[in-house]
Parts: structure tokens; C-alpha cells; sequence
């Protein structure tokens, strides 16, 4: 029984012993697994945190144009949480689904004609008709790019490089976005680099030798200097920091308000409403035109700061249509003013331009728009609206003239424009898109998701409430007789218009009464006079010099005795 007993203690420390072993073995590989798990995890969780997005997670502002960079309401593992559910929305069944559709849908030709600015289309893409796009051509603009975009079968991707101002970016691509739901399995293969600042950057002077061939850059802008492709900007689909909602909205709220106040009763002035602090000498200017009196305009200022605190009451467009008269004038580059400001029925006064976007190059002046002289800004406005107010129908007809211009651009031929500038491009690449390893794909899900509460709200605003799969408009081939055509047309017309000016200010100072002008005279005679200048002395005529002025012309004159007889020539005098 001793031994029993000994026997059964020593076999259960022995298997007490082994159990300790299995048990530590065991926590060991739990422990080594929960190591490896945690790394992982945090490796993950590091990744996704460090990952770009289109909200401007992990982006700098571009070196080109600096703004401060964007801060989130969420930071950490909540952040990162979200971005990483955002980016596996783009992952569904109809994701994958509309990737295997391809883009050799055939497109039926359409009944209906583009817009005549679609020309415009062919002219910006001709640096690179002859020699083609290659994948050297693309990457040489990332220097200058913010994100690349990359559509391969109907799908797309972003390759960040720098943030942009407030949701620019968001909005542009929501737009790209809604282009290939409105045209599912059209949209070519493309890759495209994009900057969403303002000013242009490839200059033309540095690609003017045969072989050179610059690189290909999307943007909102462009000039006649730059070689820049005008891309529609965001403000279309919508601008959420000014409250202004997509362009249909906007226009057909603009369009109404213009009714509200006949243009013979409105106020005889020009008016304009903006912000003048944009590194723009020219708006500068504009804030020296502040006179109804002096000038026939009223300039205000915008403070966007007060008007978010005060709601936009003050702000809303469809309430600025009060004025005979609305003035445009460029900011740091072109601005998405335009298209409002001609959306009244009120004749536009447009400073000299030097950037364009992709539609403004189809208006034409006296028909669309009044022209007005940078160099001589506030009589050049004077004059436009004594003319205007002096020439009611003519004026009126400007005014509805440009109001029926930015009626045709409604969403429909911006999409339209959006798939022939793109379609067009892709047939200049002499390679097949492919999609990058650092890029990421980007779905309308995706965007929702990352946007905050706000910018969600406008994004889906602009949403269409009824899938829309018509046709796109039929293009035209390129002509460059057209593009002479309006060319020498703009430039006559401005003319036409400077020479008026120019007579009738000459016609007023001419028209002063004499009363003044002698008071004037006597006025500048009084201020030389006062000037410690002594007076030229006058030249002592000799008495010989004397005499012959003396003379006669063309009679003989005695002289006295021992001078020779003279006879004054006719052809010397």
C-alpha cells in the first residue's frame, strides 16, 4: 500500500509536470501568436494611417500654391479604422461586375450636334497630334501634377501627390465619377495627370523646338502662353465652403431671380461683389471705380468669414441681378465667377482677359459680354454704362445673349465635353494605361464615405435622382478656319468698341466750355510760372539779321552806299 501510494503521488506530480509543460508551451505559442498578431496589426494599422486620400489625409499642400494643411475631426485608430471600411466599399459585387463590361461599348451616332466651343477641344490637344502621347510624356508631369488619374475598363484610380485647397480634389473626381455612370462601359482607357491650382504651368516658350514635346497637364485654366488642358472645374458639381450648390441648382435659382426686377427698373450701374485680396492688381484697380456717381459702378467687398457666420444671406447670387450692369475681372487667375455673373439677363462688363477655361473662349463680345479696358478701367466702365443706359434694347440683348450662352452649358454638354476631351486624348496615347502600384481605386462609395457631413450633403446634391444614359452629342472634326474666324471677329469687334471710346472721350474733352479752357490754361500758366526756373534769355538779333527780316520778299531793296544790291530768293523762304 506504501509503495501504491508513493507510486500514484510520483505518477501524479509526473503528469502535473508534464500538464505545467504543455500549458507553458502553450502560452508560449499564444503569446508568440498574440506578437505576431500585434505586429501585424500595427504594422496594418500604421500603413492605412499613413494612406493618402482624396479627403487630403497624409497630403501636403502643393509646394506652388501653399494653404493650410487640413485637420480632421477624427484622428488615430478611429481614422484609420474609417479610411481603411471606406476604401473595401469599392470592393462589391458591382465594382467588379462593371470592370469586366470594358470600354468597346460602340457608341450610336448621336442626332444631336455639340455646342460650337467643343472645337476647342481639338485645339488644345494639337501639341501632341503629330507626335502622340507617350507614358514619358505623362510622368513628366507629375512635376507639376497634385494626383494622377487613371480609368481602365471603367474603373478608376488615384495616384496622390499633393493636397488641394479645400475640396477640390473630392469634387473634381465626384465629377470623373459621375461621367462613368452617365456613360457606363464608354469612357476610354486613360491616364491623366491633373494640378488643382489656378495658374497654368507648361510654358509654350520652352517647347518650341521641333522634337520637343511638352508634357500633357489638366487643369481648370490655361493661355495663350501655356499649353495647359482646361478641364471643367469643381464649383459644378459644387463649392460647400461658399454654399454654392451644383450649376443646375445655381443657374435655375440665378435665372428666376433675374426675373424678380425688370432690367429698366433696376439700378443704371454697374455692380460687382467679390473678394479683391488675391494677389490681383487688377481688381486692386477695380476698388478705385467705387463711385455711382463718378464711375457708374458699386464695388463691395466680400468677406466670406462674416457671410458663413451670418448664413449667406448676403451672398445668395439669385438676389444680385438688381443692377442694369455686372462687372467680371479676374482674381490670381480666371475665376468660377464667370459663370454666374453672365447668368443674370444684365450685360456683363468683362476686364481684358488673359485666362480661359474651357467654355468662356465661345463668348463673343457685344453679343454675350461688353468688353472694358484693363489699362483704363473706370472710364472704360463710365462709358459702358452711359452706352448701355443710352441704348436700352441693344444693352438688354447683350445681357440676354449671355444669359442664353450659359443656358447651353447645363450639365448634359459639360459631361459631354468631359467624354469628348477625354475620348480624344486617349486616342493620342501611344500606350496602354495601366494602372500604378501606388495608386488606389476610388468609387462614388468611397467618396461618401471619406467626405465629412457637409461636403457628403452637396456631393449628393449633385447626384443625378434619375439614371441618365443618353447619348453624348455628336463632335464635330476639327476646323481651323472657324478658329481664324472667331479670332479676327473678337478682335475686330473690341476694336470697334475701343474707337468708340476713345472718339467719345475725345468728343468731351473737345466739348468743354471755352470759359474752362481758359481758366485752365491760365491755371498751368500760373503753376509753370511758379516754379523757381529762371526764363530762357532771348537771343540779340544783329542789326544785318534785322534788316533782312525787314526786307520785302522777292523786291530788290536799296542798301546803303558801298553795299552790294540784294535780291531775296522765293525758294529760300
Amino acid at each position: 500500500m506504501v509503495l501504491s501510494r508513493k507510486s500514484n503521488r510520483s505518477l501524479r506530480n509526473h503528469c502535473l509536470a508534464r500538464i505545467s509543460v504543455v500549458w507553458c508551451i502553450f502560452i508560449l505559442f499564444g503569446l508568440l501568436a498574440f506578437s505576431t498578431t500585434w505586429h501585424l496589426v500595427s504594422d496594418k494599422f500604421r500603413v492605412i494611417s499613413e494612406t493618402k486620400t482624396i479627403a487630403g489625409d497624409n497630403l501636403e499642400p502643393t509646394p506652388w500654391h501653399h494653404f493650410p494643411r487640413k485637420s480632421f475631426s477624427s484622428s488615430g485608430y478611429a481614422r484609420a479604422s474609417q479610411i481603411f471600411q471606406c476604401y473595401l466599399t469599392c470592393t462589391s459585387p458591382l465594382g467588379l461586375i462593371r470592370s469586366y463590361i470594358g470600354t468597346n461599348v460602340p457608341i450610336e451616332n448621336s442626332t444631336r450636334s455639340c455646342p460650337a466651343f467643343f472645337q476647342w477641344i481639338h485645339e488644345d490637344l494639337a501639341p501632341w497630334k503629330s507626335r502622340g502621347i507617350t507614358v514619358a510624356d505623362v510622368r513628366a508631369a507629375k512635376e507639376f501634377a497634385a494626383f494622377r488619374v487613371v480609368i481602365v475598363g471603367c474603373r478608376l484610380y488615384l495616384d496622390l501627390y499633393y493636397d488641394c485647397v479645400q475640396s477640390r480634389m473630392m469634387f473634381t473626381v465626384w465629377g470623373l465619377l459621375q461621367l462613368l455612370d452617365r456613360y457606363p462601359g464608354m469612357v476610354p482607357d486613360v491616364d491623366i495627370m491633373f494640378d488643382c491650382m489656378d495658374r497654368p504651368k507648361i510654358q509654350r516658350s520652352k517647347y518650341r523646338k521641333p522634337n520637343s514635346s511638352p508634357p500633357p497637364l489638366f487643369r481648370y485654366c490655361s493661355n495663350t502662353n501655356h499649353f495647359d488642358i482646361p478641364f471643367p472645374d469643381w464649383s459644378f458639381w459644387g463649392w460647400p465652403e461658399v454654399n454654392l450648390g451644383p450649376w443646375d441648382e445655381e443657374f435655375k435659382s440665378i435665372k428666376e431671380g433675374s426675373k424678380a426686377v425688370k432690367w429698366t427698373d433696376r439700378k443704371p450701374i454697374a455692380y460687382w461683389k467679390g473678394n479683391p485680396y488675391v494677389a490681383s492688381p487688377l481688381r486692386t484697380k477695380l476698388l478705385e471705380c467705387n463711385s455711382s456717381s463718378t464711375w457708374g459702378a458699386e464695388i463691395l467687398q466680400q468677406n466670406w468669414i462674416e457671410e458663413a457666420n451670418a448664413g449667406y444671406e448676403q451672398s445668395k447670387l439669385a438676389n444680385q441681378c438688381k443692377n442694369r450692369f455686372k462687372i467680371y475681372t479676374e482674381g490670381f487667375a480666371w475665376s468660377v465667377s464667370f459663370k454666374y455673373i453672365l447668368s443674370c439677363d444684365s450685360p456683363v462688363l468683362v476686364a481684358t482677359l488673359e485666362y480661359y477655361d474651357f467654355f468662356t473662349r465661345g463668348l463673343m463680345p457685344q453679343e454675350n459680354y461688353w468688353p472694358v479696358r484693363s489699362k483704363n478701367l473706370c472710364p472704360s466702365i463710365k462709358f459702358a454704362v452711359d452706352w448701355g443706359n443710352s441704348h436700352p434694347a441693344e444693352a438688354q440683348s447683350i445681357g440676354k445673349g449671355g444669359q442664353r450662352y450659359m443656358q447651353q452649358l447645363k450639365m448634359d454638354n459639360v459631361y459631354d465635353y468631359m467624354f469628348h476631351l477625354l475620348s480624344e486624348y486617349s486616342k493620342l496615347q501611344k500606350f496602354r494605361p495601366q494602372v500604378p502600384d501606388t495608386a488606389q481605386e476610388v468609387c462614388k462609395r468611397s467618396v461618401l464615405c471619406l467626405a465629412d457631413p457637409k461636403d457628403k450633403v452637396f456631393l449628393e446634391r449633385s447626384t443625378p435622382k434619375t439614371a441618365t444614359h443618353s447619348q453624348p452629342c455628336f463632335l464635330d472634326r476639327p476646323n481651323r478656319n472657324l478658329f481664324k474666324q472667331w479670332t479676327e471677329k473678337k478682335t475686330m469687334v473690341i476694336k470697334d468698341i475701343e474707337n468708340m471710346e476713345t472718339m467719345a472721350q475725345t468728343q468731351k474733352t473737345e466739348n468743354i466750355p471755352q470759359d474752362n479752357r481758359v481758366a485752365d490754361r491760365n491755371r498751368r500758366m500760373q503753376n509753370s510760372n511758379s516754379e523757381d526756373v529762371a526764363p530762357p534769355k532771348k537771343k540779340k538779333k544783329n542789326s544785318r539779321t534785322k534788316r533782312k527780316e525787314e526786307m520785302p520778299r522777292g523786291k530788290e531793296v536799296e542798301v546803303k552806299p558801298g553795299s552790294k544790291r540784294t535780291t531775296e530768293n522765293k525758294d529760300r523762304n
